[in-house]
């Protein structure tokens, strides 16, 4: 056997132990302006305990919020998906959204970090911090495909070497349209069979833009080309809100389709672990969670929107999602209301199962969501591999709160670590 495989090997068997043995691992980006990864030790209880912090080498936006021009805010970026393990556990990947960079760091057999590389995504970074906010990865073509919030060329390529090396390509893609040129996508996710880049969006124009009004809150309707209101909302009124790329065979992109998303902003999409066809799509406006089908030529199908229950107010932002191993519970994220929604998946369909599934988590009172409440802008999450724990980013209380997942939806809290205030992202382990 070459010494490759038999280390290959080794450190897969490594891995599989600490998993089912002794836990696992969990990582974080602080996104601060040195920007780090934490790494934790996720113990078999569930409880957290910080291994180390390994700089990424490139900059985050810290407390800033480029998409509302806010100085300090909880989700950053609004999107997902910025800091993401490779499918065989060897590469951790993470953006730098202050400089507009992507960095790749080594996993070792003990879940220990060591940077390999940073690298610019291509795109300039104007004003007080860059965008780069998402990331898919492509092992079949050895590709990172890098979001941006801000356009018009969202996302940007890069080539991924055995060793983890990156090389930035030449190729750029836009969710713009020509009657949007200001649009905000959130994330992308690549189908399991990596045939297509599926790309969520939330507004057709940015808080920073569009402004807010004398009391602070944000202005979400402005004038349309008829001199008409108009939401803000990336689906709503064009249905057009999610946009899908064809994958080549040499990992470059198609031009995109501009497709229905359903509800009024497609936040985030979670494919199923078991149907390689079947994602789910949180609404940060539409309030609820859909499931939805994508066939061989890129056409999707979208079901109604399940939502959950408004009565504190309407916009929630719900917008991230985990799904269970076995594809029948769904976590859904609250941005506005501090706390999780669970859902059943059973089949074809949705239905909530706890709302909410656990007490809010407070903040310090200094940050409101869209429907005016007060919160602690809970952002990424990530569910264990075995199903059993749940854990959720709290930024706006600086906290990253563990829960262990019980069979009915609800969910208890297990263990409680304390992050940088406000600017925290992105959450991936095994």
């Amino acid at each position: 056997m070459p010494k490759e495989m038999g280390m290959s090997k080794e450190m897969g068997m490594s891995k599989e132990m600490s998993m089912n043995g002794r836990g696992g691992h969990l990582y974080m980006q602080t996104n601060e302006v040195k920007n780090a990864i934490i790494h934790y030790h996720r113990s078999t209880n569930g409880t957290l305990t910080e291994v180390e912090r390994v700089a990424t080498g490139g900059a985050g936006s810290g407390t800033f919020k480029p998409i509302s021009g806010q100085e300090s805010a909880p989700n950053s970026f609004e999107g997902a998906g910025s800091v993401i393990l490779s499918s065989d556990r060897r590469f951790l990947f993470a953006t730098n959204g202050g400089d507009n960079s992507v960095s790749s760091l080594a996993v070792a057999a003990d879940g220990r970090l060591t940077p390999i590389d940073t690298k610019p995504t291509g795109n300039a970074v104007e004003g007080k911090s860059g965008t780069a906010k998402s990331l898919a990865y492509s092992p079949s073509k050895d590709m990172l495909y890098v979001v941006h919030s801000f356009g018009p060329d969202h996302i940007r390529l890069m080539s991924v070497s055995s060793d983890g090396k990156l090389t930035p390509r030449m190729e750029r893609y836009t969710a713009n349209t020509p009657e949007k040129p200001h649009r905000v996508p959130t994330m992308g996710v690549l189908s399991p069979d990596e045939k297509f880049l599926l790309v969520g969006t939330t507004f057709d124009l940015p808080i920073a833009i569009s402004g807010v009004y004398p009391d602070g809150s944000p202005i979400l309707w402005v004038p349309g080309p008829d001199g008409k209101p108009r939401s803000v909302a990336s689906n709503a009124p064009d249905p057009d809100g999610i946009v899908i790329f064809r994958v080549n065979a040499n990992g470059t992109l198609s031009d995109p389709s501009f497709q229905d998303g359903g509800g009024g902003s497609p936040f985030y999409i979670a494919f199923l672990n078991n149907r390689p066809d079947t994602f789910i799509v949180g609404y940060a406006v539409g309030d609820g969670v859909s499931l939805c089908r994508i066939d061989e030529d890129g056409r999707i199908g979208v079901g109604k929107v399940v939502p959950i229950d408004t009565r504190r107010g309407k916009i929630a932002e719900l917008c991230w999602l985990s799904v269970s191993p076995d594809d029948r519970l769904l976590y859904g994220t609250v941005f506005g209301y501090s706390n999780v929604t669970t859902f059943h998946i059973d089949g074809l369909e949705i239905r909530v199962a706890k709302d909410p599934a656990c007490p809010d988590v407070e903040g310090d009172g200094t940050f409101r969501g869209l429907c005016g409440d007060v919160s602690s802008g809970p952002s990424d999450n990530w569910v264990s591999p075995d199903g059993a724990f749940f854990y959720q980013i709290y930024g706006n209380a600086s906290k990253l709160v563990g829960y262990a997942t019980k069979p009915d939806g609800s969910l208890e809290e297990v263990t409680s670590v304390a992050i940088p205030y406000n600017s925290p992202e992105g959450l991936a382990g095994f």
